[in-house]
C-alpha cells in the first residue's frame, strides 16, 4: 500500500470520528419510504413552512374578536329600505305625541278659560228638617221612615246651572248601620237659586245588633242621637250654552237630633260637599 492510500484511509477515519454516521436501525422503516424523514432531511429537522405571499401582495392579520363585514350590494339596499321605514315610523310616532300634547294643552287652556269666565263654585247643601216614624226599638228588626228636608243653595254661582239626576242614592245611618235609603229628585237648578225639597227614605227589616241597639237606646235617653245622611247624586253642569258630561256630587251630613220621633229637633248639623268641576267640555 502506497503512501497516498494510507493518507486517504487516515483522513476517512478522522472524518468518521468527527462526524459519525449513524447506522440505520433495521426495525425502523427506510428513510426513503417516510415522507417526514424526507422533509426533515431537506429542512434540517424543522417543520415545513407555508408558502409566503406572492410578490406585491400584503397579509393583514385581524384579531378574532374583531369582525369586519362588507355587505353585499343587495343587502345594502335592503338595509337602506329598512332604515327609511324605521325613520318614517319614528316620525309618525313623534307626530302623534306632538298632536296629543297639543290636544291636552288645548283642553287645559279651554278649562282655564271657562273657569276664569264662569267662576264655578260648589253649591251649599244642608239638612234643615228630619221627621222619623215607624222606629220601634222593641222589635227584633226595625223598618224606619225618614222624611228629610234638604236645602240646595246655588246662590254663589251667577252663571252656572245644575241638572240633578234621579239616578242618585241617599242613606241615613247610625254608627255605621244603614237605617233607610231613598232618592234625590231630578230637577234643574238655575244660577243664583236656592231650592228646598223633602225626600222620603225607607228601611225594611233592619237588624241593629245588640251593641248598636244598646247605644241607640242610651242616645235616645240622653236626647242626643247622632245620625249620618250621605248623598251621591249625578249632575250635569250648564255653563252658557255648554253642558258637561255627568259628574258626581257627594254630600256627607252629620246631624244630631233630640230623638227618634216625628218633627225631631236638629241640635247640630254639618254638611260637606265634594264636586269636581273639571269636566265642562261636553256640549
Amino acid at each position: 500500500m502506497d503512501s497516498n492510500q494510507k493518507l486517504d484511509q487516515a483522513a476517512a477515519a478522522m472524518a468518521d470520528r468527527v462526524h459519525p454516521v449513524k447506522t440505520p436501525d433495521p426495525a425502523m422503516p427506510d428513510a426513503a419510504e417516510s415522507p417526514r424523514s424526507t422533509t426533515s432531511s431537506k429542512t434540517g429537522g424543522l417543520p415545513a413552512r407555508k408558502p409566503g405571499p406572492e410578490p406585491g401582495t400584503y397579509v393583514i392579520q385581524v384579531p378574532k374578536d374583531v369582525v369586519l363585514r362588507q355587505p353585499l350590494p343587495g343587502n345594502a339596499h335592503l338595509s337602506k329600505v329598512y332604515a327609511r321605514r324605521a325613520a318614517r315610523r319614528r316620525s309618525r310616532c313623534c307626530l302623534c305625541i306632538t298632536w296629543l300634547f297639543a290636544l291636552v294643552l288645548l283642553l287645559a287652556v279651554a278649562a282655564g278659560f271657562l273657569y276664569l269666565v264662569f267662576r264655578p263654585r260648589a253649591p251649599n247643601y244642608a239638612v234643615t228638617g228630619l221627621s222619623i216614624s215607624s222606629f220601634n226599638l222593641t222589635a227584633a228588626t226595625v223598618s224606619p221612615v225618614f222624611d228629610v228636608t234638604v236645602r240646595a243653595d246655588n246662590d254663589r254661582n251667577m252663571k252656572m246651572g245644575i241638572y240633578y239626576s234621579d239616578a242618585s242614592d241617599i242613606t241615613a245611618a247610625y254608627d255605621g248601620v244603614t237605617l233607610c235609603e231613598g232618592k234625590w229628585p231630578a230637577f234643574y237648578q238655575p244660577p243664583r237659586n236656592e231650592t228646598v225639597f223633602v225626600t222620603e227614605l225607607r228601611g225594611a227589616g233592619i237588624s241593629l245588633g245588640a251593641d248598636v241597639e244598646r247605644r241607640l237606646r242610651a242616645a235616645q235617653s240622653e236626647g242626643k242621637v247622632p245620625l249620618e245622611v250621605n248623598v251621591e247624586v249625578p249632575v250635569r253642569v250648564k255653563l252658557g250654552a255648554m253642558k258637561s258630561w255627568t259628574i258626581k256630587v257627594t254630600v256627607k251630613c252629620e246631624v244630631t237630633v233630640d230623638g227618634l220621633r216625628e218633627n225631631a229637633v236638629i241640635l247640630n248639623r254639618d254638611c260637606h260637599a265634594r264636586v269636581k268641576f273639571w269636566g265642562f267640555l261636553g256640549l
